[in-house]
């Protein structure tokens, strides 16, 4: 059902998310986000749990104690109160090598990216989601301020602006490297089912 795929190294993982990550799912059941996957460290499920904020329906077998309550670490977590997602897609580095799939947009390579404008700047082109694409180091260089025809290169797909939605599917496409047994019917729940 799930493959392995390149994570990039940029992203980091909190120290406490290591031991024990909660899933922090929205009141609709879906993950707040997939890539960073909505995690919270158990410390903070535990005070939303206290707090009211959140139903836990997933545990894992560990406790934690305080002088006079045991708990069990909550695993999964779903807010009380709906966040209504976001309606446009911030023009971020991250969101732009997420979008083009942490690949560069010309030979395909997934290591060394940076990001490049398709109509040099220097030509007028601008900094927008249309013009701005993911691009490895030696194409970045290779390409430089000339056109994709002047360095002979040619596009893996035309850069657009991404929805939402759109970046949250490609962002399923990168799970963390631990994924509890107790996640998986709320990270996938709208996947097509096998026969």
């Amino acid at each position: 059902m799930l493959q392995a795929t390149h994570m990039p190294s940029f992203v980091r993982s909190p120290a406490g998310l290591r031991d024990h990550p909660a899933l922090v799912l929205n009141a609709d059941f879906r993950p707040l986000s997939y890539l960073p996957l909505s995690l919270w460290p158990w410390q903070e499920a535990v005070k939303a749990a206290v707090l009211d904020r959140v139903v836990v329906v997933a545990e894992y077998d560990a406790v934690v104690r305080s002088p006079s309550v045991v708990f069990r670490i909550p695993s999964v977590v779903v807010l009380k109160d709906y966040i209504k997602p976001v309606r446009t897609t911030a023009f971020t580095r991250f969101n732009l090598f997420l979008r083009d799939e942490f690949t560069c947009q010309y030979c395909g390579a997934k290591d060394h990216l940076t990001f490049d404008h398709v109509v040099p700047r220097s030509n007028g082109g601008r900094t927008i989601w249309e013009n701005v694409v993911a691009s490895c180091g030696p194409c970045n260089l290779h390409k430089g301020a000339r056109t994709l025809r002047q360095a002979g290169l040619t596009l893996r797909r035309k850069p657009v602006r991404p929805t939402p939605e759109q970046l949250q599917n490609v962002g399923r496409k990168f799970p963390p490297n631990h994924l509890h047994e107790s996640w998986m019917d709320y990270l996938y729940w709208d996947a097509e089912l096998e026969a």
